[in-house]
């Protein structure tokens, strides 16, 4: 496979961390990343599903955490983020057409992970938008033992008096040609880039904040601003639609801040509620990012999934 750029830099990965090209089945280029090489004796492979507006490279101290507890990890850019095809003009417009896309990309990296000859069995970690991109996989057959998610997209955290307007307004802007402006609220610049340390919605630990955005500064290449209507509908449709579907008979657990203001706690909540074996963690205080809290929290959610995968081989 063609090499593709890795930051090594501003990733904190192990050594021997590298990325390549892999074209999806649509023609999309997607950048797929080995962010941690088999340890000796290795357990088997993390695929690692990150959120909306994030790149390999964000992942290089999880990736880390894995190799030390035993397991290769696996990831990519999704398409239209990081290094991946970005489908606009405006290339910080996060943009898909229907969210059934990135089970192209599952795809793809399920074949990098063949290819390369990765150890398995295989398991899964999905963090935010990847929740529901992962959610979705399982559904369809992932093949992993169990699966570890991270405040899992499987709602937007609105006001209930608003959910009924925002998506009648997302499929109002995608029907009449509206569908690449960016959704309300939202802009060009990311999050991290704009937002003060205070009250921010992502992390409470201000050193991984800081790391997060001298990453961006670094490489303001790998950016992201907010998604198109036609993004959000597309989210919406989906995330009614996977809400119909029963919980997957795996081994599950998800960790969710209580602070969490970006994806819909209700829905994570029935969810794992309705999970067989499934289990629960809400983290006192604790936002949107659980792998980029504090050092403590980082810790006990790696311990908590190497756990859960050496139990569910």
């Amino acid at each position: 496979m063609e090499p593709a750029p890795f930051f090594a830099n501003i990733a904190d990965a192990p050594r021997g961390a590298s990325a390549f090209w892999r074209v999806a089945s649509d023609g999309v280029r997607l950048r797929i990343a080995e962010l941690a090489p088999p340890p000796d004796g290795a357990k088997g492979t993390v695929l690692l599903f990150s959120g909306r507006t994030e790149y390999v490279e964000k992942y290089g101290p999880a990736a880390a955490a894995l190799q030390a507890r035993g397991f290769a990890c696996l990831s990519l850019d999704w398409r239209g983020q990081g290094l991946s095809d970005r489908p606009l003009d405006d290339p910080a417009t996060g943009h898909v057409l229907e969210f059934c896309e990135y089970q192209r990309d599952v795809a793809a990296l399920l074949a990098v992970a063949e290819e390369r000859a990765l150890p398995r069995p295989y398991y899964l970690i999905a963090h935010s938008m990847g929740g529901g991109i992962g959610l979705r996989a399982l559904h369809d057959g992932l093949p992993v033992k169990a699966v570890a998610f991270s405040g899992p997209m499987w709602g937007i955290a609105l006001p209930a008096i608003y959910r009924p307007i925002a998506r009648l307004l997302a499929a109002l802007s995608h029907s009449t040609g509206f569908g690449h402006n960016y959704a309300p609220s939202t802009k060009p610049v990311t999050y991290v880039l704009e937002a003060p340390f205070e009250d921010n919605t992502l992390t409470t630990d201000p050193g991984m904040f800081d790391w997060m955005r001298r990453q961006l500064i670094a490489h303001p290449e790998l950016a992201l601003g907010g998604p198109s209507m036609t993004w959000l509908n597309a989210a919406f449709r989906e995330m009614r639609q996977l809400r119909t579907l029963p919980a997957p008979a795996l081994p599950c657990l998800t960790w969710v801040g209580t602070n969490e203001r970006i994806v819909e706690m209700d829905a994570i909540r029935q969810m794992m509620a309705e999970w067989p074996g499934g289990t629960l963690k809400e983290i006192p205080g604790g936002e949107h990012e659980v792998m980029m809290e504090s050092a403590e929290i980082r810790d006990a959610f790696f311990d908590a999934a190497a756990g859960l995968f050496a139990h569910s081989t």
